[in-house]
């Protein structure tokens, strides 16, 4: 599988939203209707969609369960959803309406046993994501430190089964800043299994940065406010992502296109 793009759905209050490094009461509303975005994305072409429920991350509270699942049921593509998923039975219910993968992070902090029959259970359908402050991960919609280091976090869920990682630099987040490709190096250099970046974001260089880690282990990207803020459509990231992990950047693209 090549270099995967993920549009973003957060879901906040029944609306679609970005926050801005994580922090609740900082969200910029892009529409009223999570469900019609996502379908959007899928229409534009999407491989993959990520959609969140925060208030579910933050508290654990399915409080917009129901547009998630009607997200998962009715998109074109698969769907990796995650935002309150705290028990195997949250997971159950999103794979079974549907979705690619359940996405874990709280859980996997909190109670390994859950996160340990998940992955017994569902295998490759099942990701963490590492939210990262200051290397150190957090969990509760980023709003809690946990202590525990990043890196040291990889080997203990690897050991219970985990086979995909979301890594999110929680202060890149929403930014448009450009992506923290150090960090996104050193997660991907401790693991062997493959990693998706998230945070930062804003322009298509910014997106073929991080695809050009694709032979380090880096499995995608997740972008969400370049696309609502219309700095690149989906079509121009899927192209610019084929091309680099084909091995050709589209800036040489262009090249031969101009000297034909």
């Amino acid at each position: 599988m090549g270099f995967i793009v993920y549009p973003a759905v957060d879901i906040l209050e029944g609306r679609c939203v970005r926050l801005l490094q994580g922090r609740f009461g900082s969200e910029s509303v892009y529409s009223d209707d999570p469900v019609q975005v996502a379908l959007g994305f899928c229409r534009a072409g999407s491989r993959w969609l990520h959609i969140v429920d925060l208030e579910g991350a933050k508290t654990g509270e399915r409080v917009n369960r129901e547009i998630v699942l009607d997200v998962i049921r009715r998109a074109a593509c698969p769907v990796q959803a995650g935002g309150g998923l705290r028990t195997v039975d949250d997971v159950e219910e999103v794979i079974a309406a549907g979705a690619g993968r359940a996405v874990m992070a709280t859980a996997a902090l909190e109670d390994p046993k859950a996160l340990a029959k998940a992955c017994k259970r569902f295998g490759e359908r099942i990701a963490v994501s590492l939210d990262v402050k200051e290397s150190t991960l957090a969990g509760h919609g980023w709003t809690e430190g946990s202590g525990m280091p990043v890196l040291e976090a990889l080997g203990e869920f690897e050991s219970l089964g985990v086979g995909r990682f979301i890594y999110t630099d929680v202060s890149k987040d929403g930014t448009m800043s450009g992506p923290n490709l150090e960090g996104i190096r050193k997660v991907a250099a401790a693991t062997e299994c493959p990693v998706i970046a998230s945070g930062g974001i804003g322009s298509l260089n910014e997106l073929r940065q991080v695809a050009r880690l694709h032979d380090e282990g880096v499995a995608g990207a997740i972008v969400g406010r370049a696309f609502y803020e219309h700095k690149f459509t989906v079509g121009e990231a899927k192209l610019a992502a084929d091309s680099i992990a084909a091995g050709r950047d589209e800036m040489e693209l262009e090249g031969e296109r101009e000297g034909r």
